[in-house]
This record gives C-alpha cells, structure tokens and sequence, in this order.
C-alpha cells in the first residue's frame, strides 16, 4: 500500500540537503533560537510563570523543522536547560528586580523541570512542536490553516503546563527564594482557580500576539522562497 509523501518543510526548501549531520546541527540551532527567546520576559505580578517568547520559538521551530526535528530540538532544549546550561527563561528573582528582560545580559535559568512551576510549559513545547511539525509536513504551514495549527500546539502547551501548576499550587511547597508556597503567593479560591489565574488568564493577551506573530512568519518565510526560486 502506497503511503503519502511527506511535503518538505520550511528549513528544507531553504537549505537543501539531507544527512543526520544536517539535521543534528538543524536541531541544535533551532535549541539556541528558543534560547534567545527565553531571554525575551517579562514579569507579571500574582504568578511564578513569567511571560516569554519561549512559546512562539517551539512553534515555529516545528513549523520549520517537521515533527520529527522539531521534537528533538525541543526536548534538547529541555534536557541542556535542566542539567547543563542556563536556557530557561530568567528567575523569579532577576524579575522582580527588572520587570522586563531583552535578551542582554545573558539571564537563563539552569534548573531540572520538576523544580520549576513552569516545567510543565517546557514539556509542552516538545508535543506542541511535534504537533504543529507534523502539520507543516502537510502543508499547513503554508495555508490559511497556519492560524489553526498554531493554536493546537499552543493548547498542547497548557494541557502539560497547567496540571503541572496546578500540582505545585496544591502541593504546599515553598517559592524558592520566598517565604511564601505557591497557593499563598498565587491569588484564587481554589487550586483550579489559582491554577488559571496564575497559569492561563495573564498569558491570553501575550499568547494571541505570538500566535499572530507564528502564523504570519511561516507563511511569509515560503514566499519569500518561492520569490527566490523563480529569480
């Protein structure tokens, strides 16, 4: 039985080729854009989740990337921040003291997932760009259906991340660096409701902008490639 080829992504058609090198330095740069993004936060008040760039980094990752390298970018990304280099997103700490970070000086956090609140979020971003990959490998990239597969894999995000909070919150354990636990820090009636003051509701705003911000980069990168093909 005949099965459907794979349509080329986006990093393909602009650096052709093929080979595990190729695609091991593919993932390994994509890893450091997400980085840089990382650096891009800013603190919103009543929650231990700051607001970055991390997100659209893992969404056009796999919507350059395909499923496959798009996962593994993210999952690099996700094993180096936990127990080698300084790749997450800036600490509570640094926040408090800047409101807004931009990239320079260099701030990443080094710290294995299951200590931070928002690990759950970094999980994510490995399914979301396994997801919107996979979808860009059929076409979706390049469509009006962008919007569409950019929104699923920024509800994949949060269907890790929340619970993950939600965990912390219920849990009773201390904000490092606050003599304060996560339910008492974070505004709410409940472990639900704190979960999604804390996790969802200061993140809408931010999150339509970055998927706006995906879903006009794809697009645009494929006319532009397809400008310089007929040149």
């Amino acid at each position: 039985m005949a099965t459907r080829a794979r349509t080329q992504t986006l990093v393909d058609a602009v650096i052709p080729g093929a080979g595990l090198l190729r695609d091991a330095l593919l993932v390994v740069a994509f890893t450091g854009l997400t980085a840089v993004f990382a650096q891009i936060a800013i603190r919103f008040p009543g929650t231990t989740v700051p607001i970055t760039g991390q997100t659209f980094g893992a969404l056009v990752t796999g919507g350059a990337l395909g499923g496959r390298r798009g996962a593994a970018s993210m999952l690099l990304y996700a094993l180096l921040g936990s127990f080698w280099l300084p790749l997450f997103a800036p600490s509570g700490s640094l926040l408090a003291k800047e409101t807004f970070h931009f990239v320079l000086p260099w701030a990443g956090t080094q710290r294995a997932l299951w200590d931070l609140s928002s690990g759950g979020y970094i999980v994510g971003f490995v399914l979301a760009a396994y997801l919107v990959g996979k979808l860009a490998e059929k076409g979706w990239d390049r469509r009006s259906r962008v919007s569409l597969a950019m929104v699923l894999g920024n509800a994949t995000v949060y269907l890790v991340g929340l619970p993950w909070l939600a965990f912390f919150i219920a849990s009773g354990a201390v904000i490092p660096g606050l003599d304060k636990t996560y339910y008492e820090y974070i505004a709410g009636s409940n472990v639900l409701d704190k979960t999604l003051r804390g996790g969802l509701y200061p993140f809408i705003a931010g999150d339509a902008l970055k998927l706006l911000l995906a879903s006009m980069v794809l697009p645009g990168a494929w006319v532009l490639v397809g400008r310089r093909k007929k040149t």
